[in-house]
């Protein structure tokens, strides 16, 4: 479950070209029409005009993007990629099509493709906002820190404060795990719309603090996002995890099961809200959520959760033995060793806690909770 919602994304297609706004003709008047209705996503009857226009021209670089852009704005990406490089095949460089079949591509993920046609535009104009931002959103999909952030930035010199530009590079900075970096251009944000600034980037500026384990000051942002939208997915989830985060597990627990409310049957909310109501002592109540998620399907926390309730009830070989079969599912999750070098030094088996932690260790896997506890353990024998 990613916890990164999409930002807004800049998109003016869809627009009548200016080549035809000054023409009298029928075919013009025609596309004219077709546009228009586009706009108003009269679909059909926009792909009317269009038709009517290729039987006449079959040729018509208006008709074949205006067909492109009907089905691209269904998301039909492949249909219109085909009425794109239909009419670049009669009308090579047209900007129009090639604008559309490079955001075909994108949205296909196909972003080398996109990157490509892009940045042949760019040959000849290098100073089209719309194009850059795109050129540098198709950079971050493939993971090019460099020139994803060289092209926003250069976005930046054009038009200070673009949105899409600093949207963008707080999608990047956060990508890469710079979380400090990426708040900064989001809070720039916050400068610039004030109370009307999107949701979206309040909920990323929140997940930024989750990230940096300010939970404190996550919390006021996602209060915020909930003012705007009080069953908003991610700003519920977002304040339930930071007051998980400063402890106040009750908190949790009512955004928990605000979720909840709106959506009984997700496994991953129901284990979060198991494991506040085991950290507040309930287990009679945690047991049951932690086995309502296993009812939906097997999940790894549900179990640990319930291993760890055996453990407090000192049902320590209970709690091995179901610890021991979740390394069968899991081999490299660093918290089921924790949990069972803890398991074990209840149950007065200290070598084997030892043992069980340089275990992990010899996969060459590096986890600093792993080396505190083992340094812990080794430092006392």
């Amino acid at each position: 479950m990613s916890d990164m919602p999409s930002l807004p994304y800049n998109d003016d297609f869809f627009e009548i070209p200016n080549e035809i706004q000054l023409e009298n003709t029928e075919v013009a008047e025609i596309s004219k029409k077709g546009y228009q209705l586009l706009k108003e996503n009269r679909f059909d009857e926009a792909v009317e005009c269009f038709v009517q226009i290729l039987e006449k021209d079959k040729e018509n670089n208006y008709a074949l993007v205006g067909l492109g852009d009907a089905a691209r704005k269904q998301e039909r990406f492949k249909e219109a990629a085909d009425y794109y490089r239909r009419c670049l095949v009669f009308h090579p460089g047209n900007s129009y099509a090639l604008f559309g079949l490079a955001d075909c591509y994108k949205a296909l993920n196909q972003f080398q493709k996109a990157i490509e046609i892009w940045e042949q535009y760019l040959l000849h104009d290098n100073t089209n906002i719309t194009v850059l931002t795109r050129v540098a959103d198709a950079y971050r999909k493939v993971r090019d820190f460099r020139k994803s952030k060289s092209i926003y930035h250069r976005v930046l010199e054009l038009n200070p404060d673009n949105h899409y530009a600093l949207i963008g590079l707080g999608h990047l900075h956060y990508d890469f795990k710079e979380y400090k970096d990426a708040l900064s251009y989001w809070q720039r944000m916050v400068e610039l719309e004030g109370d009307n600034v999107d949701i979206r980037v309040l909920t990323a500026i929140g997940n930024c603090y989750r990230k940096l384990k300010h939970f404190d000051k996550g919390i006021p942002i996602f209060e915020k996002a909930l003012q705007k939208e009080p069953d908003n997915f991610y700003a519920l989830f977002g304040i339930a995890d930071c007051y998980r985060g400063v402890g106040k597990q009750n908190m949790s627990l009512l955004y928990w099961n605000k979720i909840l409310e709106r959506d009984p049957k997700n496994k991953v909310i129901l284990t979060r809200a198991g494991d506040a109501y085991r950290n507040m002592g309930d287990f009679e109540k945690a047991t049951e959520y932690y086995q309502n998620a296993l009812n939906i399907e097997f999940d790894i926390y549900a179990v640990l959760g319930l291993a760890v309730i055996a453990r407090q009830q000192g049902k320590y070989d209970e709690a091995i033995a179901s610890l021991r079969s979740l390394l069968q599912n899991d081999p490299k999750n660093y918290r089921i060793y924790v949990e069972l070098a803890q398991t074990y030094l209840l149950n007065n088996q200290r070598q084997m806690a030892i043992e069980i932690l340089t275990e992990f260790q010899q996969m060459g896997i590096k986890n600093p909770v792993i080396q505190d506890a083992l340094f812990k353990l080794t430092a006392k024998t």
